[in-house]
């Protein structure tokens, strides 16, 4: 475990943020002073009030206090930032949030250009390359090619005359699939059926029933005839009927523009982010679309010209699907030959950016990795990155957790990061349940005692040694260690896995036993996630619980996500003797005046949309007649704010028992979320309450495999105990439990262990060990068996 000597607290007021009477969220009017310039660690369980304490009212406050200095119109393209709930907050200073959201999944973000990694790329191949071929945007991928021609008109003496112009602009995106990388491949059969005619409807495609307008533009152009199956179209029809370009037609009377099916769907659909279409046209993509690796570029994005312009034999290409650590050695090399006092800064700058990423754990990756597909914690550690250079001093630094996704052999390097902002002269407020990181800690802070409306209290504030001496639940749980599994349970059969090459894997086989609790282990980049996710044979049903975010409106959450709001709906229905629809606020029983969203918007021109609480419904959401209906003592807006736990006493109480409400909220208690409020948008919820919501959606489940990704994410020490006792209990009921984690309490209470490594990247890729985490602990060498074995004292 790292240690290290904590810096005591200041005497003098004016170095301390002041907080007095929080009241964010479930805060109970918490009062306390945070040295300035000092490591604090805030702990306590999850809903304890962490975050509403560090992120909802001290960041929250500070960002609003900047925006504040703004004039109107540049605040006019802000969020609009409301005052958190506290009486009075003194000393606050600029405030950095490094959270541990997921990067956008923009198609055309990648490591490279959410850094400044390919800036400086683009800017050294276009100093250095040959041949030539322009400025910095010719090797981007995100910049097209543009020429143009027009005429311009010039006055010359008495006469006007026009002369002809042009222009050009050299991109490096490749022109085939416009910088993407893939084309699409789309399956004809998939979208109609040949042997109908368009006035019999022979559209498999969504939003194209018969009778619709889209038909209706395609029977009524004239290109092809309407009543002939599409079968016996002409060469020349079938053109027109699937990539015609756009062109003007009359349709009853009306100018309208047709173009080809294929181009259109294109831009209706196939150009959308597919994670954000509705299901069934998710669906339909799924079934007709291929994407393909663009034959064009081979993947690469780039425009021919960027991709054979090179340095010393190699392209921008190459170099950004090079590992990290690579690349660092190749710039280093450069910098070596003392290529000129233009290009040295450049080169040094890169390294320093470099080396930061293998600073922090993330040498592994390329820069051409599309930023989406990075996990919760590669996207903070690289939102971090940006941060360790910076000249920037006395700023307040907030971390949610940055341990997410880090191996223990990789929290040490964490931990030194964290202290050498502090060091710079900033204050840094981390939220974490890592013990080797509370004890790096100058002061602490713990919340609870338990969660939502059970915690929201100042448990213990001082230094971590007063924490741990503490009969908090943190205090207790901080030095608790479990134990190596005795007995360990026999498979019922194996997963066979063969040849396994995705990403850095290097040709692994292996066999996953069934019917037991396996964990995969490794450092973060030595390929856990791609032996689990991409791996596993196709033929198998797999139920993968992540954390991913859940796709849904403003309007989603807990009760309409789980399926929890349907039984109450019939519950209240039955109850009442009126319809079910009535107690939907997305149906017959929503508020007139704010559709049931609970919140007026508000337009202000250029300035930023407001919302404001319905005065009709005041932010319940139904209409006023349905908030009379009641089943037991409270109305359905009463139910969506009661938490987990308020819910399940409500539900299984005489008079307004809902024995199917009831067994799924006991499923979600199960799993620790028994805080979460039932109603609450299911945009606030945490990476690992989503997962755990995931989680409380299949405990019902037989047989067989589930897959868990991390679940410790977000977990108290106190309560990755009780993640233990259920993840038993899924086994137990017939499960093949598979959990990719760091944890070593899970490591300890695994079945089987397979651990790969031995590093990260092209470091790792293999299967370093399989067996008992016993026989771990006493006849391995990889890290993990290192840490697990200083974990568990043997």
């Amino acid at each position: 475990m790292t240690t290290a000597t904590p810096r005591s607290a200041p005497a003098d007021a004016h170095d301390v943020i002041r907080v007095r009477g929080a009241r964010e969220n479930n805060l109970r009017g918490i009062s306390l002073d945070i040295p300035k310039r000092r490591l604090t660690v805030f702990t306590g369980v999850s809903g304890s009030g962490k975050s509403s304490l560090v992120f909802g009212t001290i960041a929250a406050e500070s960002q609003r206090m900047i925006n504040e200095t703004y004039s109107s119109f540049i605040q006019g393209f802000m969020a609009s930032l409301a005052r958190p709930d506290v009486d009075d907050l003194q000393g606050l200073t600029t405030a950095i949030i490094v959270d541990q959201e997921r990067m956008g999944a923009n198609v055309r973000s990648t490591v490279g250009t959410v850094t400044d990694a390919n800036a400086y790329l683009r800017t050294l191949f276009s100093t250095l390359a040959e041949p030539h071929v322009g400025g910095p945007g010719a090797y981007s991928f995100n910049v097209p090619s543009v020429t143009a021609a027009g005429a311009m008109t010039v006055q010359k003496g008495a006469k006007t005359i026009a002369e002809k112009t042009s222009f050009s602009r050299v991109g490096g995106m490749c022109p085939r699939c416009e910088g993407m990388g893939h084309i699409s491949d789309v399956d004809l059969a998939e979208l109609y059926d040949e042997s109908l005619s368009l006035d019999e409807g022979p559209f498999t495609i969504p939003n194209y029933a018969a009778g619709g307008w889209y038909v209706k533009i395609f029977a009524s152009s004239g290109f092809f005839p309407s009543d002939k199956p599409i079968a016996s179209f002409t060469t020349r029809q079938l053109h027109d009927f699937l990539y015609k370009e756009p062109t003007k037609v009359k349709i009853d009377g009306v100018n309208m523009t047709y173009e080809g099916l294929i181009p259109k769907i294109q831009k209706s659909i196939l150009s959308k982010d597919r994670d954000a279409l509705q299901p069934h046209v998710r669906a339909f993509v799924d079934r007709a679309v291929k994407f393909v690796t663009c034959p064009e570029c081979e993947g690469t994005r780039l425009a021919e010209h960027a991709r054979t312009s090179r340095i010393d034999g190699v392209s921008i290409a190459d170099v950004t699907a090079w590992q990290i650590t690579d690349l660092a050695t190749w710039v280093e090399g450069l910098r070596e030959r003392h290529l000129g006092p233009t290009v040295s800064p450049l080169l040094t700058n890169l390294a320093a950016l470099l080396s930061s990423f293998v600073t922090i754990g993330l040498g592994y990756l390329s820069l051409d990795r599309p930023s989406g597909t990075l996990s919760g914690g590669e996207s903070q550690r690289t939102k971090m990155i940006r941060h360790l250079g910076s000249a920037l001093t006395d700023v307040t630094y907030v971390f949610d957790e940055p341990t997410i996704g880090l191996h223990p052999h990789d929290i040490a390097t964490m931990n030194q990061l964290l202290l050498a902002l502090r060091d710079k002269g900033n204050t840094v407020l981390v939220v974490e349940h890592k013990p080797e990181t509370i004890a790096i800690a100058d002061h602490a802070v713990d919340l609870g005692p338990r969660a939502g409306s059970h915690g929201g209290e100042l448990q213990y504030e001082g230094d971590v040694a007063g924490l741990r001496a503490s009969d908090t639940l943190t205090g207790r749980h901080l030095d608790r260690r479990v134990t190596l599994k005795e007995q360990t349970r026999e498979s019922t059969g194996a997963l066979a896995i063969r040849g396994a090459d995705q990403h850095n894997l290097r040709d692994v086989d292996v066999d996953i036993p069934l019917g037991v609790l396996t964990v995969i282990t490794g450092v973060a980049g030595s390929g856990k996630s791609s032996l689990v996710h991409g791996s596993l044979p196709r033929d198998v049903e797999v139920t993968v619980v992540d954390q991913g975010a859940i796709r849904g409106s403003r309007r989603s959450n807990p009760a309409t996500y789980t399926g929890l709001l349907e039984p109450i709906r019939k519950a209240f229905a039955k109850a009442n003797g009126v319809k079910p629809a009535l107690f939907s606020n997305n149906s017959e029983g929503a508020c007139p005046v704010c559709k049931g969203a609970g919140v007026i918007f508000t337009e202000l021109g250029f300035m930023e949309t407001v919302s404001t609480p319905c005065e009709e419904c005041e932010g319940r959401r139904f209409q006023a007649a349905v908030l009379e209906y009641r089943l037991g003592t409270a109305n359905i807006a009463d139910v969506l704010e009661m938490s987990v736990e308020e819910a399940l006493e409500h539900f299984t109480t005489e008079g307004s028992a809902v024995p199917a409400a009831a067994k799924l909220l006991r499923h979600m208690d199960e799993v620790g979320l028994g805080y979460l409020t039932i109603g609450q948008p299911m945009t606030t919820l945490s990476g690992g309450e989503r997962q755990r919501l995931k989680l409380a959606t299949h405990m019902g489940d037989t047989g067989g495999i589930l897959v868990l990704d991390e679940p410790t994410t977000g977990l108290h020490l106190a309560d990755v105990g009780n993640l233990l006792t259920l993840l038993d209990r899924l086994v137990d009921s017939g499960k093949t439990v598979i959990v990719i984690e760091h944890h070593q309490a899970v490591m300890a209470h695994a079945d089987h262990l397979i651990d790969l490594g031995p590093g990260a990247g092209v470091d790792g890729g293999q299967v370093v060990f399989e067996g008992t985490p016993a026989q771990l602990v006493a006849e391995a060498s990889s890290l993990t068996a290192t840490h697990l074995r200083q974990y568990v004292g043997a």
